[in-house]
């Protein structure tokens, strides 16, 4: 039976391997193609417009993808996925070898490739219900998070060196060959992964979002909770659209991969932290103080363009958001009944991101046309947040990077006033 387990495990981690390393290639492709447009494009606009269309679909399919995982065969799920999301990859290829490739042919590969890399994640998911036993589940889950963390702890130096040294080609080309670690690991392990078999009615996927709906709206504290941190993800979609171009506006890829990937090993080390660590009560005050943390981080990360200044404001920043994911998680758990908790997390993972979306939609149209103009010559705000942002390309973006921050600590003094968010302690 422990020999039988084993195998099984080596078999996951097989496939663990393979997602990996597609990991690392969709951090290399996001890295950049981000670059490559702002670089073209000379507007965060283009920046955001591209980084929407990465992550709408996998917002809009996932629930649809855990349906299709548990309708049909998951290995071949997988291996659809894969193949298939590296077409949109293909696509941008081609007509940047042809010579000429605009921004909406760009956002058509991306979005084709992120469509179909979201319907695959589900299938990836449940392969460790159908490989491995329930004692196994906890490091399995750690090893999902890990191939998950990979696309920003690693991927940036990586990217950031061979825009460097290359150009976008070389990456989408590694990104290509990277889809097909999986698809060759998943071949590989042939047996194990089993369609689940079960009646699934036409109106029942409709049905059960209904019903995660309804278990949110009971608890006044959950509901007003999961909408006070969709404002959150608002002002985090704009950190994340808006930091590419403003270190692009004074540094290059090289450095800024090098940022990201230490901003992310802060996440790490705070993650670390809380496993060593755990908190048992007052989940509401380490919601109220992560946030108000980070928004000081975040007024610091646009303050001004000094890299050693910023990435020291960035690892902060990173360091501070497992806290507010940690905290808020546990609340909502604590709060509702078990046997409606994936259902609940399913709706409360669609409400939170709208935040992104609606960030992804704007920040860059509010930097182009509304904060750059501000602090470049004759802009209206020279003379005074000038003095303190300073002037040029790139700081109207820090300005509003740092009045993200501003308002992201009106948010924890606002969230620590709500009674029901207190409530949920004792639940």
């Amino acid at each position: 039976m422990e020999n039988e387990k084993n195998k099984s495990f080596h078999k996951f981690l097989i496939i663990w391997l393979g997602e990996l390393i597609s990991c690392i290639g969709t951090g290399l492709t996001a890295f950049g193609l981000q670059n490559y447009v702002f670089h073209n494009m000379q507007t965060a606009t283009s920046v955001s417009l591209v980084v929407l269309c990465s992550f709408l679909p996998t917002v809009l399919l996932s629930p649809v993808g855990g349906v299709l995982a548990d309708r049909f065969d998951r290995r071949l799920m997988m291996i659809l996925g894969d193949l298939l999301s590296a077409s949109g990859l293909i696509f941008i290829l081609i007509l940047i070898l042809d010579g000429e490739i605009h921004l909406w042919q760009i956002c058509i590969g991306v979005t084709i490739s992120a469509v179909f890399a979201a319907l695959m994640e589900p299938a990836y998911r449940a392969t460790v219900t159908d490989l491995l036993t329930e004692d196994q589940y906890s490091k399995a889950s750690g090893l999902v998070q890990l191939a998950s963390s990979a696309k920003y702890l690693v991927s940036p130096v990586i990217a950031g060196f061979i825009m460097h040294a290359f150009n976008i080609k070389v990456i989408l080309c590694i990104d290509i060959l990277t889809c097909a670690t999986t698809v060759l690991a998943t071949l590989f392990v042939k047996n194990n992964l089993e369609t689940v078999k079960k009646n699934v009615q036409k109106q029942s996927f409709i049905k059960e979002l209904k019903e995660g709906w309804s278990a949110v709206r009971e608890s006044q504290g959950v509901f007003i909770l999961i909408i006070l941190i969709s404002v959150v993800t608002f002002y985090t979609g704009f950190i994340q659209t808006l930091f590419t171009p403003m270190i692009l506006s004074f540094s290059n890829s090289k450095t800024l991969g090098i940022v990201e990937s230490v901003g992310a090993i802060g996440m790490l080390i705070s993650s670390l932290l809380i496993g060593m660590f755990t908190i048992t009560k007052k989940y509401s005050r380490e919601l109220v103080l992560g946030i108000g943390a980070m928004g000081v981080f975040v007024i610091l990360l646009g303050l001004k363009p000094d890299i050693y200044f910023i990435i020291g404001a960035a690892f902060l920043l990173f360091a501070s958001l497992p806290f507010i994911n940690s905290a808020t998680e546990v609340l909502i758990r604590k709060s509702i009944a078990n046997e409606k908790q994936g259902r609940v997390w399913g709706m409360v993972g669609i409400i939170s991101q709208l935040g992104y979306i609606c960030a992804y939609a704007i920040a860059g149209i509010l930097a182009d046309h509304v904060f750059n103009p501000l602090l470049m010559e004759g802009g209206a705000l020279v003379s005074s947040f000038g003095k303190v942002f300073g002037t040029g390309e790139g700081r109207g973006i820090g300005l509003l990077i740092s009045v993200s921050g501003v308002l992201l600590i009106v948010m924890g003094v606002v969230i620590s006033k709500v009674k029901s968010i207190k409530q949920l302690e004792g639940n």
